[in-house]
């Protein structure tokens, strides 16, 4: 299993403390970080969000 960056973990974070309106945001960061899908293809990581995925680069770059 691939270990998180730690730009990637700031990135999370960030991801987390967003508030898009109607998202039921987990009760806690933990169980957020736990919806983290890691593709065995590629470096990024993937996180559903307000009904989309969003993926984080291993340098905290994040994309729709």
């Amino acid at each position: 299993m691939k270990v998180l960056t730690r730009e990637q973990r700031i990135a999370l974070k960030k991801i987390y403390d967003r508030d898009c309106g109607w998202w039921d945001k987990p009760d806690s960061y933990l169980k957020f970080r736990r919806t983290v899908e890691i593709p065995m293809a590629i470096d990024c990581i993937m996180v559903p969000w307000c009904g989309m995925y969003l993926g984080i680069e291993t340098n905290g770059y994040t994309h729709s």
